[in-house]
């Protein structure tokens, strides 16, 4: 099987859906700062690892050097509405509406994936595009005002919360919307689990934001596919088995496993993880640097790894 180059935390590629439904076509909208925003697109999903298809790349690039201006909205749209996932209509009251777009909704046990959000700004607002979701939740509830937090869970918590998402907002793009007619932002969602999986994702400029009827949200069903397994090899000095504690961590600089989705034996609040020699670990396919010592009288050691996509694999770390 060839192995796929992917990135720690993301799919290289997006997929994308051949029975994707006809977003909503955007036919006002300045052409330079459209096509500026474009290309601040491309250089943010390159860094992400997630870049278009050297087509897509192309057919953008031609589509912005275009004179007929209503050509270049329409052929700017058709590319990136297929990378969209949601997209998200704010209208002259600035209430935000949210539906489903084209993007096929995969994602990976224990990764990343990247999508495109489509925003028709019919008020202009300006504001900070904020995504939230209830399985987006920290798994542990932590009381407050004693030396050692205890943590509260149950197994509807377990069960629901398998989901982390965050809009992409550093440069080369910004926080806040534009308030062009057309833009298209970035998000990033995490999968604990693998297999199908649903998600209400809803998304707000502010307080009372908000459209009614509850359609500033919209459930996705997910198929999450597996991560790899890991054994780890752990040899202390002296060639013996032993137990060490590794923080790992992707190029991006995101920790494995995510904090907020941990369950036991690890703990959410530092960012290692322990294992003994033999035990294992899940992770996607991608490029790793993994920090490991045993403590305070041991170095501790850098060593960077790579994830095979398809098939279980064993690292072996000498302290």
């Amino acid at each position: 099987m060839r192995l796929l180059k992917l990135t720690s935390i993301l799919i290289l590629s997006m997929s994308l859906s051949s029975s994707a439904q006809q977003l909503v076509r955007v036919e006002q909208v300045e052409i330079q700062p459209l096509t500026a925003q474009v290309k601040r697109l491309i250089e943010a999903t390159d860094y992400l690892g997630a870049p278009f298809t050297a087509a897509d790349k192309k057919a953008l690039e031609r589509a912005s050097n275009l004179t007929d201006a209503a050509r270049v909205r329409r052929e700017i749209q058709d590319v990136l509405d297929r990378y969209c996932l949601l997209d998200v209509h704010i209208n002259p009251e600035s209430r935000v509406k949210v539906t489903q777009a084209a993007a096929k909704p995969e994602l990976i046990e224990h990764g990343w994936r990247t999508f495109l959000v489509k925003v028709r700004n019919e008020a202009g607002v300006t504001a900070q595009l904020k995504a939230e979701s209830a399985n987006a939740l920290k798994v542990f509830s932590r009381s407050t005002g004693k030396p050692r937090p205890t943590q509260t869970i149950n197994d509807r918590d377990v069960r629901d919360r398998w989901l982390d998402l965050a809009m992409f907002d550093k440069p080369p793009m910004k926080p806040q919307l534009s308030g062009l007619e057309l833009e298209y932002r970035i998000i990033q969602l995490y999968s604990r689990d693998a297999g199908r999986r649903e998600a209400r994702i809803s998304f707000n400029v502010g307080q009372g934001s908000q459209d009614i009827g509850f359609r500033n949200d919209t459930d996705v069903l997910f198929n999450s596919r597996p991560a790899m397994d890991v054994t780890l090899r752990v040899m202390d000095e002296q060639g013996k088995p032993t137990t060490a504690s590794f923080v790992i961590r992707d190029a991006q600089g995101h920790v494995y496993p995510l904090q907020t989705k941990r369950l036991a034996p690890d703990f959410d609040f530092h960012p290692q993880i322990y294992r003994a020699d033999g035990e294992r670990i899940k992770l996607p396919a991608g490029d790793y640097t993994v920090e490991f010592t045993r403590g305070p009288e041991y170095l501790v050691k850098r060593q960077p790894v790579k994830i095979a996509a398809g098939k279980s694999q064993t690292l072996s770390f000498k302290l």
